[in-house]
C-alpha cells in the first residue's frame, strides 16, 4: 500500500497550477449604447491569470484565485500562460531624459 494521491484523468490540470481563464462578460448586443459602434460589435471579454482552485481540463468551467486573493470563474483556456504584453518601442526623446535631468541637477550620470 502506498500513500500516493489518486491519478488524475488524462488531460486534467492539477489544482494550484498557474492558468488563464476566459469569459465573455457582455455579448456584442449587450454593450452600452454610448459605446462606439466598433466597440459594440465585439464582446467584452475577461482574461485572468491565477492559481487553479480545483483540478480541471482545458475547455472546462473553472475557478482561479488571483495573486490579489480574488476568486473568479471562467473557461480554462491556457496552462502556465506567459505575460505577453509590452510597452512598445522605446521613445527616443525619453531615452536620455534621466541623464539630461541629472546633468542639469549637477549629479553624476552614466555618460560622465
Amino acid at each position: 500500500m502506498t500513500d500516493r494521491p489518486p491519478e488524475r484523468p488524462a488531460g486534467r490540470v492539477e489544482r494550484g497550477t498557474w492558468v488563464e481563464l476566459h469569459r465573455v462578460i457582455l455579448a456584442p448586443g449587450e454593450r452600452a449604447p454610448q459605446v462606439p459602434e466598433e466597440t459594440q460589435a465585439v464582446p467584452l471579454e475577461m482574461r485572468v491569470k491565477g492559481f487553479l482552485g480545483a483540478d480541471a481540463a482545458v475547455g472546462e468551467e473553472a475557478e482561479v484565485v488571483t495573486p490579489a486573493g480574488r476568486r473568479l470563474r471562467g473557461t480554462l483556456d491556457r496552462v502556465l500562460p506567459a505575460y505577453e504584453h509590452g510597452f512598445g518601442p522605446p521613445v527616443p526623446e525619453l531615452l536620455r531624459a534621466g541623464t539630461e535631468l541629472r546633468a542639469k541637477l549637477g549629479e553624476e550620470g552614466p555618460d560622465r
